[in-house]
């Protein structure tokens, strides 16, 4: 008798909740809705701020970009998605300084977590909101984001001047005095 009872108590739950997907499944049929036309659109379309679709170089009004190639995005990047190439210049004073060659990107691989935004200590990165990234290549993906010529450096600071050797001090006057006494 109790697996009869266990039968249509079972049976009864299973049209309970199908009575419940469908009154989720009508809902939906009733509720108005929302076709973007997108390609159409775009001079109106509105995209969030914290969107984020690709990393760019943040670059001042002369057009020299913030980054100081010190590679914390690099070692901070998850999955390796970017590269940075870097040389050794000589400054006029003396002093070594890394100097960026190629900031490579690889947005095919890029899984916008942000670290490398948020720990660069220049703020020279930043994630831009432009969506539209397709591609019909994999190779297309990978961009160089110091792109921009570098503007000439300005004339280096000379190097300071070393000092002239003061003149030879004159014999103290104690010798001048004996040498007096001799005569």
């Amino acid at each position: 008798m109790s697996s009869i009872k266990e039968y249509f108590s079972s049976v009864g739950k299973g049209i309970k909740s199908l009575v419940q997907g469908m009154e989720v499944t009508g809902k939906e049929l009733v509720t108005p809705k929302i076709t973007e036309c997108y390609p159409e659109n775009r001079d109106t379309l509105q995209i969030s701020d914290r969107f984020r679709a690709e990393l760019t170089l943040k670059y001042d009004a002369e057009g020299r970009h913030k980054c100081i190639a010190c590679g914390i995005c690099q070692m901070n990047c998850p999955n390796g998605t970017i590269k940075l190439e870097t040389k050794m210049m000589d400054l006029p004073d003396g002093k070594k300084k890394k100097k960026l060659v190629n900031y490579i990107y690889n947005l095919g691989s890029c899984t916008f977590c942000m670290l490398c935004v948020t720990t660069c200590p220049q703020n020279a990165i930043e994630f831009s909101n432009d969506f539209e990234q397709a591609v019909f290549t994999r190779d297309k993906l990978i961009k160089k984001l110091n792109y921009r010529p570098e503007p000439a450096d300005p004339a280096p600071a000379p190097a300071p001047a070393e000092k002239a050797p003061a003149p030879a001090a004159k014999a103290p006057e104690a010798n001048n005095n004996e040498t007096k006494e001799n005569k």
